[in-house]
C-alpha cells in the first residue's frame, strides 16, 4: 500500500476536464452536446489543455492511461508503435473508437490499431469517453466503452507551428503544421500537418518508423459548415508481439524472440532484420453540418478509408516435423537437390491485407420546449482482400510466390432514434437501435489454413433508457441498456459456431460540485451472455484468441474527484473497485472439458486508481505528477496463480514552461515516466506457461514547440 501514500501527492494536466468552464476554444458538435446530458458515466477531455503537456510522441492509449478504469499497454514497452487500452477490463475490440463519429475499429477484427494513424492526438480537439454500453450511434464494439475523437478545426488566424521532441530509446518526433486563417470573406480556412515519429523501442529491435499527415478545409457560411478532411499514416514496426517467457523476463526483460532463426550453413542463431509490419492507411471524410433553424440541425458524414500493407517474417520449412509449416502449405513442390528432397529450408513470408471501408453516418437533431430528439442512419461496407507470398532464402527461384488468397465483405445498416424529455427536475432518456450485419468470406486459393468460406447474418435490437434527476450543481442518474455484438473474424475462423454476445448493462451515478471540489460516483453491473473473453492465447499473427465463456459479469464502483486547492495547486483522482467473474467456467484441455466453477475474467484487475497533482508556480510554468496503481490480473480464465500478473504502481512527472515573445510562443516540455524504475508487466498471454510483454523502466522525453502567429 506504499503506492497509495505516494498516490496522495499526485497528478496531471487534465484536472479540470470534466467540470470547469474551458477557456480554450473548441469545436462543439451537436453529438457532443447531446452526450453531455446522457445518464451515463463519461469524461470529456480537452486535448490541448489536458493532454498537451504529455503529447511528445507516445500514442493516444498511453496518453489516456490515467483516465478512469483505463489500463494502457505497449508491445514495444515505451508507448510508441503498437499500443492499446482496456476500460473496465474490456479489451480494444470491445471498445468502440470513432473519429468524428465515423467507426475506426477494424470491421473484421473489431480491434483498434492506433499505429496506423500516428500522432492522432495532435489533430484532435476533444476526446469523449463513455464507459459501459455506448449509445446507438457508437457502433459495433461499444461493449466496454466508447471513445470519440473529435478533430480540431483550423484557427481563425494564420499560424506556423513546429513540435519537436527527443527521449529515451532514441525516440524522437518532429512535425510541421500550417493554418491559413480565415479568408474568402471569412468563409474558408485550411490546416495542414505532417509528423514523423521514430523510436528504437524499449524491447530489443522493436523499432517504429511512423509518418502521418492531416489536411482540413473548413467552409462556413450562415448556418452551413462543411469540413473536408484527409488524414492517415504509414508505419513500419519491428514485430514485438511474441513476448518472452517468465524466466527470460526475470533475467533479460528486453529480449525479443521475433525474427530469430538458425543459419542452416553455420548453425549460428541470428535475427532477421526485416521482421516487420508495414501498413499505410488513408482516411477521407466529408462532414456537413446544416442548421435549418433554431430547432432542427443535420450532421452528415461521408467517409472512405483505404488500407494496404503486410507483415513480413522468417519461416522454416521442416518436412520431418509434423507440427511445422511444410511445402504443401505454400502450394509448392518439395525441392530436389542432388537427387534428394530438401526437408529443411527457410522462407521469407509476407501476409497482405488490402481493404476498403466506406459509408455514411447521418443524424437529424430536433429541439423543442422540453424535448430533444435525434434520428440517425449508419450504413457502411468493408471489402477486404487477404493474401500471402513466400520467397525462398536458399532457393532464389522461389520469388514472391502467392500461396493463399481470400476475400471478405461485411455490410452494416443501422437506424436509431434517441430522445431526452425534461420534466421539472427530471430528464428521461430513451434510445432504440435496429442493426443488421452480413459477413461473407470466401477462399479464392487455399493455403496454410488461411481464411474460411462463411456466410453469416445478424439482426440486433438494442434498447437503452435512463433518468437524470437534477440537484443543486449536479445530478443523479440511472440507466439500463441491452447490447449485442457479433463475433469477429478470428472468432469465427477458430469456431464458425461462435455465438454473438449479449450484454445487460445497469448504471447509477452522481455528479456533484461543492465549492472548489467536484465529485463523480458511478455504480455499474454488466451481465454478459456468451461473452467472448480472451483465453490467454494468441494466433499466428499475434492476435489474442477469444472464446465464449457462457455467463459472466462485471460489477464495480467508479469514483472521481477534482479539487482546486488554491490558485496554484490542483488535484484530482479516480478509483475503480470491481469484481469480474465467469460463471461456471469450462476449460477445454487435451484430456477433456475441465469444470472450474466461478473464475476471475482475464485481464480484469479489481483495483485501478489514479491520483494526480498539478502545481502552477507562475502563469507560464507548470509541474505535474501522475500516479497509477493497477491491481493483480490473470492472463487467462482458469484462476491459475502461475498465470497471474503482479500489481504495480507507477509515477510520472511532467513540466512545461512557456516563453511568450512578439507573435511567437515557445513551449518547453519535459516528461519523465516511471520515475521509480518499476519493473512490471501489464499484458501477456499463455503458451506452455505465462508469456510477458515487458514495459520500460524510467524513461524521459523532452520537447520544444514553436508557434508563429
Amino acid at each position: 500500500m506504499k503506492g497509495f501514500v505516494i498516490l496522495g501527492l499526485a497528478i496531471s494536466p487534465f484536472y479540470l476536464a470534466q467540470t470547469a468552464q474551458d477557456t480554450l476554444k473548441i469545436h462543439e458538435i451537436e453529438s457532443v452536446n447531446f452526450t453531455k446530458r446522457l445518464p451515463v458515466s463519461k469524461e470529456i477531455i480537452n486535448v490541448e489543455k489536458d493532454l498537451g503537456n504529455k503529447n511528445l510522441g507516445q500514442d493516444l492509449p498511453i496518453l489516456l492511461k490515467n483516465q478512469t478504469s483505463v489500463i494502457s499497454t505497449s508491445d514495444a514497452g515505451n508507448g510508441v508503435g503498437y499500443t492499446g487500452f482496456r476500460i473496465r477490463g474490456v479489451g480494444g475490440n470491445g471498445i468502440n473508437v470513432m473519429l468524428n463519429g465515423v467507426p475506426y475499429n477494424d470491421s473484421e477484427s473489431q480491434g483498434t490499431f492506433f499505429v496506423n494513424v500516428p500522432d492522432l492526438t495532435s489533430s484532435a480537439s476533444q476526446i469523449v469517453i463513455q464507459r459501459g454500453v455506448g449509445t446507438s450511434s457508437n457502433g459495433v464494439s461499444a461493449f466496454g466503452a466508447s471513445v470519440n475523437v473529435i478533430s480540431k478545426n483550423p484557427d481563425e488566424r494564420f499560424y506556423i507551428k513546429s513540435d519537436n521532441s527527443y527521449g529515451s530509446f532514441n525516440t524522437y518526433k518532429y512535425s510541421a503544421e500550417v493554418g491559413s486563417g480565415k479568408f474568402w470573406k471569412d468563409r474558408l480556412s485550411l490546416l495542414g500537418r505532417y509528423t514523423n515519429i521514430h523510436s528504437d523501442g524499449y524491447i530489443d529491435r522493436a523499432f517504429s518508423d511512423l509518418h502521418s499527415y492531416n489536411f482540413t478545409a473548413l467552409f462556413e457560411e450562415n448556418r452551413t459548415k462543411i469540413r473536408l478532411m484527409a488524414f492517415g499514416g504509414k508505419e513500419k514496426t519491428y514485430q514485438a508481439w511474441n513476448g518472452i517467457d517468465k524466466a527470460t523476463w526475470e533475467t533479460n526483460p528486453r529480449f525479443n524472440y521475433s525474427g530469430m532463426y538458425t543459419d542452416l550453413f553455420t548453425g549460428e542463431d541470428k535475427f532477421y532484420d526485416n521482421e516487420t509490419d508495414n501498413y499505410r492507411q488513408n482516411h477521407y471524410q466529408l462532414l456537413w453540418e446544416q442548421r435549418f433553424n433554431d430547432k432542427w440541425n443535420l450532421e452528415t458524414t461521408l467517409h472512405y478509408t483505404r488500407g494496404k500493407g503486410y507483415y513480413e517474417n522468417y519461416k522454416r520449412v521442416d518436412e520431418t516435423d509434423v507440427d511445422a509449416t511444410h511445402y504443401s502449405n505454400y502450394n509448392l513442390p518439395v525441392q530436389i537437390v542432388g537427387g534428394s528432397p530438401v526437408e529443411i529450408t527457410d522462407f521469407i513470408r509476407k501476409k497482405w491485407l488490402d481493404n476498403d471501408f466506406y459509408g455514411v453516418v447521418s443524424t437529424l437533431y430536433g429541439k423543442f420546449d422540453n424535448l430533444d430528439l435525434n434520428f440517425g442512419l449508419v450504413g457502411n461496407q468493408y471489402y477486404g482482400r487477404h493474401y500471402g507470398n513466400v520467397t525462398g532464402v536458399y532457393f532464389p527461384q522461389i520469388d514472391e510466390h502467392e500461396y493463399y488468397r481470400n476475400r471478405s465483405v461485411k455490410n452494416e445498416v443501422a437506424g436509431f432514434a434517441k430522445f431526452i424529455v425534461t420534466k421539472n427536475r427530471f430528464e428521461f432518456f430513451g434510445d432504440l437501435q435496429l442493426r443488421n450485419i452480413s459477413y461473407d468470406t470466401k477462399i479464392v486459393q487455399q493455403g496454410d489454413d488461411e481464411g474460411a468460406t462463411l456466410d453469416k447474418k445478424w439482426t440486433f435490437f438494442n434498447p437503452k433508457a435512463g433518468i437524470n434527476y437534477k440537484i443543486p450543481e449536479g445530478k443523479i442518474f440511472i440507466s439500463a441498456a441491452i447490447a449485442h455484438r457479433e463475433p469477429n473474424r478470428d472468432d469465427l475462423f477458430a469456431n464458425p459456431e461462435t455465438e454473438a454476445e449479449k450484454l445487460y448493462d445497469f448504471e447509477a451515478g452522481i455528479e456533484k460540485k461543492a465549492g472548489k471540489v467536484s465529485f463523480t460516483g458511478n455504480l455499474y453491473y454488466m451481465n454478459y451472455v456468451n461473452q467472448l473473453v480472451l483465453n490467454g492465447q494468441i494466433n499466428n499473427v499475434g492476435e489474442f484468441i477469444r472464446v465464449n465463456s457462457g455467463q459472466s459479469y462485471r460489477m464495480g464502483i467508479e469514483l472521481g474527484a477534482i479539487a482546486k486547492l488554491s490558485e496554484k495547486l490542483n488535484a484530482s483522482g479516480n478509483l475503480t473497485l470491481s469484481k469480474n467473474q465467469n460463471k461456471d467456467f469450462k476449460n477445454e484441455t487435451s484430456s477433456g472439458i475441465e469444470m472450474l466453477g466461478n473464475t476471475p475474467i482475464s485481464f480484469s484487475p479489481e483495483v485501478v486508481g489514479n491520483v494526480l497533482v498539478n502545481f502552477i508556480p507562475a502563469s507560464n510554468f507548470s509541474l505535474g505528477i501522475q500516479n497509477q496503481y493497477v491491481g493483480s490480473q490473470f492472463l487467462d480464465n482458469t484462476n491459475n496463480p502461475e498465470l497471474k500478473l503482479a500489481d504495480y504502481f507507477l509515477t510520472d512527472f511532467n513540466a512545461k514552461y512557456t516563453l511568450n515573445l512578439k507573435k511567437t510562443e515557445i513551449d518547453f516540455k519535459f516528461l519523465l515516466n516511471n520515475i521509480f524504475n518499476k519493473k512490471y508487466v501489464n499484458n501477456g498471454y499463455v503458451y506452455e506457461g505465462p508469456v510477458y510483454f515487458s514495459q520500460a523502466g524510467i524513461n524521459f522525453m523532452f520537447g520544444m514547440s514553436i508557434k508563429f502567429q
